[in-house]
């Protein structure tokens, strides 16, 4: 069998396989009938059609950036293609989100459940940090609301930033959220530059923009956690390829403010360590530490030990809907939920990966978000809305598929967009 006829096999194989995961997440709950505890499994949303006029620009836009942004990707300067993968971002993020009018961006941030709401109530910063894990549990008489009391204090603290900026309108907050999200499909380009070759990074582009996780990155806190986990692991892979010292401490920084931001987040540091493998250079490592530490020492110093909250959140955690959840389904239908926000076409793409994964780098740093992807899965902490839960970790696998035959690449970044388009109108996320 000729080598392009065997590829082309086992990419469409891969792909079914994806498909029969997500058929198998749906029909399951059905056949046992079993409440898996959302809507719409397996994402945490409702069917809902709501196709109208507004879904006309985002298809427009839609299609108008598969065929743009892969001859920018080719031709344009270096500064002009990092100018498109945050531009490109931004704009098929809000052209989404913006099928829904203004709610599309501020929906979320109106729920009580959110951020907003708590950090419109915080006064002092120091006696929040202080009293932080005294409210997590259900039974504090003033709990925090379930992101906050899911996360440690970095999260709240961003959106507290916004409130003394005076960003309180739920649609500004929405807007400042994707600008910030659209930057880390810069610092993935970056990365891949650094580590790889411009050309590599270049290729990843159209990926970056066009990935399903847009429906997600406009209104959720995990996309603003996306861009600071990818702008560590950029500084750190630049610290390790040019031997510098600040961005070495930079990273730590970022990635130690991550650990901050989301206790999952901790996870990584397998990413760290294979961006330190590919460079093969470890000096960057104890200026990283450094770094991470200083984050450390300023919230225990400020009153919050992550220590000491992680067990109380996680007790939290099974006191709410994750003692429904089931394990036995979720532990595999995270995947499919997964699957909603990388695409079928990052599946066809997997074998592919897998040949080049001891040469390529962008298929060793997928490795990687995979690998963490796995551990999260097994933890039983993340069990459902992984759509957004795992976005700082999809951003470095959804390009994959630029590995593939040229030929193959405008039909699939078309499903990608169909995809979002079907998500986003069908479909309303409680992200």
């Amino acid at each position: 069998m000729p080598r392009t006829s065997a590829s082309a096999r086992a990419a469409v194989l891969s792909a079914l396989v994806g498909l029969l995961v997500v058929a198998a997440s749906m029909i399951v709950p059905k056949l046992l009938d079993e409440d898996v505890r959302v809507h719409w499994p397996p994402l945490h949303a409702d069917w809902d059609p709501r196709i109208g006029l507004l879904t006309l620009p985002a298809v427009v836009i839609g299609l108008g950036l598969v065929l743009v942004v892969p001859r920018l990707a080719r031709s344009a300067p270096w500064g002009a293609v990092l100018a498109t993968g945050f531009g490109g971002s931004w704009l098929w993020t809000v052209a989404l989100a913006m099928t829904e009018g203004t709610d599309g961006l501020s929906r979320v941030f109106e729920r009580r459940q959110e951020y907003v709401y708590d950090a419109q109530s915080v006064g002092s910063i120091h006696t929040m940090l202080q009293t932080f894990v005294d409210r997590i549990p259900y039974s504090s008489p003033e709990n925090w609301h379930v992101h906050v009391a899911g996360h440690p204090p970095g999260a709240l603290l961003y959106f507290v930033g916004l409130d003394r900026l005076g960003i309180t309108d739920p649609f500004w907050i929405g807007v400042v959220c994707v600008t910030v999200a659209s930057t880390a499909a810069v610092a993935v380009l970056v990365t891949l530059r650094t580590l790889g070759t411009e050309r590599l990074a270049r290729s990843a582009l159209p990926w970056l923009v066009l990935a399903p996780s847009a429906v997600w990155m406009g209104v959720t806190g995990d996309a603003v956690f996306t861009a600071v986990a990818a702008w560590g692991l950029a500084l750190l892979a630049i610290a390790a390829v040019h031997r510098r010292v600040l961005p070495a401490i930079g990273a730590g920084l970022l990635l130690g403010a991550c650990v901050y931001l989301s206790y999952g987040l901790v996870l990584l540091a397998i990413l760290a360590v294979a961006v330190l493998l590919i460079a093969r250079n470890w000096r960057p490592l104890p200026w990283a530490l450094g770094g991470a530490a200083l984050v450390a020492a300023l919230f225990t110093l400020g009153g919050f030990a992550w220590w000491e909250a992680y067990p109380v959140l996680r007790q939290r955690y099974y006191d709410g809907i994750a003692s429904e959840r089931s394990y036995a389904y979720w532990v595999w239908a995270d995947i499919a939920a997964w699957t909603f926000t990388g695409g079928l076409a990052v599946w066809a793409a997997f074998p592919r990966a897998a040949r080049l994964v001891r040469t390529n780098v962008m298929a060793q740093l997928a490795a990687a978000a995979l690998l963490t992807i796995a551990v999260a899965c097994l933890s039983g902490m993340s069990k459902a809305e992984v759509e957004r839960i795992f976005l700082p970790f999809t951003i470095w696998v959804v390009a994959l598929p630029a590995l593939l035959p040229e030929r193959w690449h405008r039909p699939l970044l078309l499903s990608q967009v169909v995809l979002a388009l079907c998500v986003q109108q069908l479909l309303l996320t409680r992200w």
